[in-house]
């Protein structure tokens, strides 16, 4: 474990964010579950406090830190709370839609849209899954046909996270009758757009404060300056930028588990049974200390992998590594801790409760643990 990842300049940013989270997340995060939509006045705060667009450029609204580690000090006092519907949100800002916006768009593009993302005025969405096609990008069947100077969109998306409230949505298309690698696009489409609609807002069984819904595209008009990035560049486009999400599903899930196993160790050493606090049981003093031992281990390679990420230096083999590994540690550590919680762990006024359920989707989505093997798998038997 690096003892020296992060500096002084990252404590204090800690400080500010464990304020707005105890402040601004802790009170409601349990109403927002209720109510299956965190409030959009979050965003407006987080953006005021300088919270969202780290790595943006000063001159769209951002922070100008393109350091990740300010966003693993975030995703880590979210996870510290169980504010995973939270961490989900900004995540979906941060490490999603705005990289494509600033690696990718034009700079009227990011002139429209970039200032009000990170102000929280806005808010953005990433559509790729579709219901025939979710790790499988190439099965995407959604189409954007050249009409005129512009393009026309049809198709179906499914599990767009905060799809039902975007006001802009980064969509994949095929724009290449046969596909393959040259065959996709990315596209902006505005909410309002004729032809745009959504769907019914999905019943998820975690992170029930984060709106997931269906969108539709009946004939969409969009303009020749809707198009991101390279035209047939998608998968490329794709590709490029999935590293960084992949860090930030892996980045929470260690927190995820530690965050659990700190919870654990509170209710073990005071909870007792047969007489004894159930923190001197041999079975749970082995369980704990096998959970400790492979957060310290794993937190190390984690480390590693952002500062890479940091350099320009990671590669998708290696975010693959994080992504599957943390995700399936946060399972087990999660799982654990609710058995040590004996009953109490499976109620939801029991933050375990909840973060078994919200951890669920994290070996799917940002591509399953299968996914990540095959692509590590790939690397190691290519010529």
């Amino acid at each position: 474990m690096r003892r020296d990842f992060y500096e002084e300049d990252h404590d204090a940013f800690r400080s500010a964010v464990r304020e707005f989270v105890s402040r601004e997340v802790v009170p409601d995060q349990l109403r927002w579950e209720e109510e299956g939509r965190v409030d959009p006045a979050l965003w407006r705060v987080a953006g005021r406090q300088g919270l969202l667009g780290l790595a943006v450029p000063e001159e769209y609204g951002g922070g100008g830190a393109g350091d990740y580690r300010y966003r693993c000090v975030f995703i880590e006092e979210l996870a510290r709370v169980g504010a995973a519907s939270v961490n989900s949100q900004v995540s979906l800002v941060d490490d999603l839609a705005l990289p494509y916006l600033l690696d990718l768009g034009g700079h009227e593009q990011k002139k429209r849209w970039l200032p009000g993302l990170c102000g929280g005025e806005l808010s953005p969405a990433l559509a790729i899954t579709e219901p025939g096609a979710g790790s499988d990008l190439r099965g995407i069947a959604t189409t954007a046909r050249r009409d005129g100077d512009g393009w026309r969109l049809n198709g179906a998306k499914t599990f767009i996270t905060n799809g039902g409230h975007a006001d802009v949505l980064v969509v994949v298309a095929r724009t290449g009758p046969e596909g393959g690698n040259h065959g996709f696009s990315l596209l902006l489409v505005e909410r309002g757009t004729p032809g745009f609609s959504v769907g019914r807002n999905l019943d998820k069984i975690g992170q029930r404060g984060e709106n997931v819904a269906e969108l539709f595209f009946d004939d969409v008009r969009l303009p020749a300056e809707a198009l991101l990035g390279e035209e047939g560049e998608g998968l490329r486009h794709l590709r490029e930028h999935l590293p960084t999400e992949r860090m930030s599903i892996a980045v929470y899930a260690l927190a995820a588990a530690e965050a659990a196993l700190d919870w654990t160790l509170d209710f073990v050493r005071q909870r007792t049974a047969f007489g004894r606090r159930i923190a001197d049981f041999q079975n749970t003093r082995f369980e704990l200390a096998e959970m400790r031992t492979e957060i310290d281990v794993t937190r190390s390679f984690v480390q590693d992998a952002v500062l890479a990420l940091n350099a320009g230096e990671l590669s998708a083999v290696d975010a693959a590594k994080a992504k599957w590994w943390t995700t399936e540690l946060q399972q087990r550590a999660i799982s654990r801790c609710v058995q040590l919680h004996g009953g109490y762990g499976y109620m939801r006024e029991y933050p375990i409760a909840r973060a078994f359920v919200d951890a669920r989707i994290q070996t799917i989505y940002g591509g399953t643990t299968e996914i990540m093997k095959g692509i590590i798998g790939r690397d190691l038997v290519r010529d």
